[in-house]
């Protein structure tokens, strides 16, 4: 009788146990919930989804959702979106916002645009309801010389059709940017531009800055002009300073060669100097020569040595008067 009892006891709790297993592992709730919403699905078919490593949440309520909104769409299109990475939710969201907002959107082409990185729900609503980008101050100078500065605010709407392969909101502003650029510097005056900013955005929009982008460029208007510096001044100025420096630098580089130039003469006086004194050493020699060959006599040589001693004091006697002169006129 306890034999038979633990037996019992045993195959109750192992029934338990399988019976757990296999709630957790077929979504039971989740089939009792598409049976509720209308959507024909079998177990199987949850089963096959664990096997292949697809959440069944994911994919059965969307399908639940799309199918309350009347949308054409199976199992096997929001499983393999699924697997290929993407968005099941976001994709069926987006679908109902188009079917309720009258735009045509396949689900393929949907699911091509949530694999391509975008947002294609809020694509959809950009649809409906434009987005305002608005841009930094974006700085042109005139012709006069006058920084004009300018900041706009465009307004887009998503061009589902381009969404893939198309250019984001940074090649919008950098496009509106460059436009901004180009009609301010068109102008001849930057006054004319403070007095008719608008004139920016007429010239900006129809450039057709929204080709090749995945918007639809909507109106494009001016929300604030300012001036900034006076490119024109500050460059002339610094044109001036520059144009100063390199007369400087040829001014310095002349004054450079003059005193090299002095130097170069005053060593070759030194130069000449030093030959004056190797020609007068060489007079002592050339009369000792000539004494000793009798060219000269003696007497010759005392005449030559009582010129020099009258030389000497002659000169002596001159630079007293010129001292004697210098001191009477101070």
């Amino acid at each position: 009788m306890d034999v038979s009892f633990f037996l019992l006891l045993g195959l109750i709790v192992l029934g338990l146990i399988l019976l757990g297993i296999l709630f957790s592992f077929v979504p039971i709730m989740l089939w009792i919930s598409a049976l509720a919403a209308g959507v024909r699905i079998s177990i199987l078919t949850l089963i096959g989804m664990r096997l292949r490593r697809v959440i069944p949440s994911r994919v059965i309520n969307p399908l639940i959702k799309a199918h309350k909104a009347g949308l054409d769409v199976t199992t096997n299109q929001l499983e393999s979106h699924y697997l290929a990475g993407g968005n099941v939710d976001r994709v069926v969201n987006a679908l109902i916002a188009a079917e309720r907002a009258n735009i045509e959107l396949s689900f393929e082409r949907c699911a091509a645009i949530d694999l391509a990185g975008r947002d294609v729900l809020e694509a959809v609503q950009m649809s409906v309801n434009p987005k305002v980008i608005e841009t930094p101050f974006i700085a042109g100078v005139a012709m006069d010389g006058i920084e004009v500065k300018a900041k706009a605010r465009i307004t887009v709407r998503a061009n589902i059709d381009r969404l893939v392969g198309g250019a984001g909101e940074e090649t919008i502003i950098a496009r509106v940017g460059e436009g901004i650029v180009s009609t301010i510097g068109s102008s001849n005056d930057h006054k004319k531009v403070l007095e008719n900013p608008d004139m920016i955005s007429q010239t900006v929009l129809n450039k057709g800055l929204d080709s090749g982008t995945a918007f639809e460029i909507l109106s494009i208007d001016i929300a604030d002009v300012d001036i900034g510096k006076n490119i024109g001044a500050i460059l002339q100025t610094d044109q001036a300073e520059a144009d100063k420096n390199i007369a400087q630098a040829k001014a310095e580089e002349r004054r450079a060669m003059a005193v090299a130039r002095e130097q170069e003469m005053r060593a070759k006086v030194e130069e000449m100097r030093a030959k004056v004194v190797e020609a007068e050493a060489q007079v002592p020699l050339a009369m000792a020569e000539a004494l000793k060959s009798g060219n000269i006599g003696v007497m010759d040589y005392m005449n030559i040595k009582n010129i020099t001693a009258d030389t000497n004091m002659r000169d002596s006697i001159g630079k007293m008067t010129k001292n004697s002169a210098g001191d009477e006129e101070e």
